[in-house]
């Protein structure tokens, strides 16, 4: 791996650095303002339905004026964004703040881009792996930077938020040269911009299967993901702080994971069943989660699950781009992040709706919800794994 991958790797552990600060919060941050637990789900989901049109769109973008420009937009937009969240005084602008920093949030699907630029096919998978790990380790470090921030208020969060985007920012504009060889022609048009691609993108040959696949992974994700908190919170009588060590827990087990595990596993298996295998644990955790209502057998299932799931989404990635062109790499990483973000509009929603604070049970219903879908998820990447597995030296 060269000085820009790791360089990348850098920013990447930045970006998910400022990212995570604010994901043990959001949910508590809303409360503030009087939202509801359905309200509040719409906060997660503002953010990723914005990020689903504008995503393909820099992506695309990308492809053509290089990376560097299109990520140097997207942190600026996410540090302007948690500065207008963390100063809100009404939950109109905490929903414009969300929005705003969807609609500029393309910074992974262009780092991802980059690290298929600047890494061969055969080690591609390494190159996400060690990706992964990087915003793993903003999964650890980011929930820790949010325990002290919240100190001071769940406000200030998002302002340190925005702070770290910032420095992202700048290391971005001083230290990484672009790495796009051949730039893509000019769009014709606003759909060849980048939104005719959400539906163009489902019929690219092997691309499509994973898109498809991958926005069904992403709303059983979200649909935990969302009710995960207030089933910790409101049905084993948690609070912030032991929320925030649960995140901490996460990201360490994912570090370890990506960085240690797939290489080992690499060995032994293929991409493919790598993923089939991180699909069967995630959805059998998510069943299993709910079961008994108690902390320690939750917190023993959800160390399973996150071994296994920091797998998941280097794995996909990995297949995406060894499947995708040299030219249209930024292009397949925009759309795959466009559906990413479209399912992650969608499940909290989901999970918001199936929720009712007076009747206790309904918090375990999203997560039963979410095993058995991401079952019938995983038996759907089976059946169609001859469409979208990589041949041998491609």
């Amino acid at each position: 791996m060269n000085r820009n991958f790791w360089i990348t790797a850098l920013i990447a552990f930045v970006n998910s650095l400022s990212f995570t600060v604010l994901i043990p919060i959001i949910y508590l941050y809303g409360k503030q303002f009087g939202l509801s637990d359905f309200q509040t789900s719409l906060l997660f989901s503002i953010y990723s339905i914005a990020q689903f049109f504008a995503t393909p769109v820099i992506g695309k973008l990308s492809d053509r004026f290089g990376r560097k420009p299109l990520l140097i937009i997207s942190l600026a937009g996410t540090a302007i964004a948690n500065l207008i969240a963390g100063t809100a005084t009404t939950a109109v602008m905490l929903f414009l703040a969300r929005f705003l920093d969807g609609i500029t949030g393309g910074n992974a699907s262009v780092a991802q881009a980059i690290i298929s630029d600047i890494t061969i096919p055969e080690k591609r998978a390494q190159g996400f792996g060690i990706y992964g790990a990087a915003l793993g380790l903003g999964f650890v470090l980011g929930p820790v930077t949010s325990l002290l921030a919240q100190q001071i208020s769940l406000g200030f969060a998002f302002l340190v938020s925005g702070a770290v985007a910032f420095v992202a920012l700048l290391i971005t504009i001083f230290f990484l040269p672009e790495t796009l060889q051949n730039k893509a022609g000019k769009a014709r048009n606003i759909f060849d911009l980048g939104l005719g691609n959400l539906i163009r993108g489902l019929t690219m040959p092997k691309i499509g299967v994973l898109l498809v696949i991958n926005f069904f992974l992403g709303t059983t994700f979200t649909i935990f993901t969302y009710a995960f908190q207030p089933y910790f919170i409101n049905v084993l009588g948690q609070n912030n702080r032991s929320l925030t060590l649960m995140f901490i827990l996460f990201g360490v087990l994912g570090v370890m994971m990506q960085t240690w595990g797939v290489s080992v596993l690499m060995k032994k298996f293929n991409v493919v069943n790598i993923l089939f295998l991180a699909l069967f644990i995630r959805s059998l955790s998510f069943v299993l989660m709910p079961v008994f209502p108690s902390t320690v057998y939750f917190v023993g299932v959800s160390i399973l699950f996150s071994i296994f799931n920091s797998l998941v989404q280097p794995m996909i990635t990995t297949l995406i781009s060894m499947n995708a062109k040299a030219q249209d790499q930024g292009t397949a990483m925009g759309l795959n992040a466009s559906y990413l973000s479209i399912s992650n509009g969608i499940g909290p929603v989901i999970a918001g709706m199936l929720i009712h604070q007076s009747n206790p049970k309904t918090y375990g219903y999203p997560l039963y919800l979410a095993g058995t879908f991401t079952f019938i998820v995983l038996f759907l990447a089976i059946l169609t794994r001859k469409s979208y597995t990589p041949q041998p030296n491609s």
